[in-house]
């Protein structure tokens, strides 16, 4: 498949591996954790999303929908999802820039024609491009492809994944995947049900093999306050990691940055009071993983 859905390409990434990298989102994502910094990325489709702050009611939205999917009301837009046929003609018209449309068809070398003018930057940093989503592996023919086209131009890559796929997925990029950012979200299977909406047990083990295979993988825990930051799932995934002899790690604080993009996409933000973490907090967590003998670093 040379064709897939891309909702952003981000130049000049410094948090998705090594040195500066190009960072393409690639849409679709079977998980649904509370706190995802990527709500858009969810579905496979192309999505409508309305900033209310910037809408100046003047009604262009509605008068070219072919649809009748958009009504202007006292109280701002509506937009009907089951009429929308996400024929972006909204978005085209809006003076104001309040509707985006997120998330496109591109070919794989048309998404490649982006990556490779920032090469430069790559070869002076040690940098390249990164692959995340949503969840990559969800479009594994357009993503094996890709990674195809950046080892065959010499770019150096990263799979951001969660590791919920079939091993089959997994095994037939990881010979043109230089490192992956692997997740471990929760150690309690039923917790990791509840949370995130799927069991665990795929993605510990896919790792296992991972590890196994050789490949190289840096560890990224999405850190969230009450819900995998007690002393017990920790220490449970320090034991994990080290178990099979991974040494790098990065620990993700939560932000609550991505709630208002929930509003904009009419979802629901399922943790609005969850706060972040102190520094004096996330640094005695790193001392945790440290006596462990990992290489722990804050963010990234």
């Amino acid at each position: 498949m040379s064709h897939g859905t891309v909702f952003n390409i981000q130049k000049y990434s410094l948090h998705n591996g090594p040195g500066i990298r190009t960072t393409v989102f690639l849409k679709g994502c079977p998980l649904s954790c509370w706190w995802c910094h990527n709500p858009e990325s969810r579905g496979m489709d192309s999505e409508i999303l309305f900033i209310e702050d910037k809408c100046i009611a003047c009604g262009d939205c509605e008068r070219v929908c072919p649809s009748e999917a958009i009504k202007l009301t006292h109280k701002g837009i509506k937009l009907d999802k089951a009429k929308c046929i996400l024929c972006g003609k909204c978005s085209e018209s809006c003076p104001s820039e309040a509707l985006e449309k997120i998330g496109r068809k591109m070919r794989a070398e048309e998404v490649m024609d982006e990556v490779k003018k920032d090469r430069v930057f790559y070869e002076e940093s040690g940098g390249g491009v990164t692959f995340s989503g949503g969840e990559p592996l969800i479009q594994i023919n357009f993503l094996e492809n890709l990674l195809t086209l950046s080892k065959q131009m010499g770019i150096h890559t990263v799979v951001d994944t969660s590791g919920y796929s079939s091993w089959e997925n997994i095994d037939r990029i990881k010979g043109n995947v230089d490192i992956f950012l692997y997740d471990i979200k929760h150690m309690d299977n039923e917790k990791h049900k509840k949370y995130i909406g799927i069991p665990n047990v795929l993605i510990l083990e896919n790792l296992k093999r991972l590890v196994r295979s050789g490949s190289r993988i840096w560890v990224r825990i999405p850190l969230i306050p009450g819900i995998n930051d007690d002393f017990f799932n920790i220490a449970r995934t320090c034991e994990y990691i080290s178990s099979l002899r991974l040494k790098d790690l990065y620990i993700l604080p939560y932000h609550n940055i991505a709630k208002e993009k929930y509003k904009r996409l009419g979802m629901k933000y399922k943790i609005p009071d969850a706060y972040s973490l102190e520094d004096k907090e996330l640094r005695e967590i790193s001392k945790l993983f440290k006596n462990y003998g990992l290489n722990v670093k804050i963010g990234g």
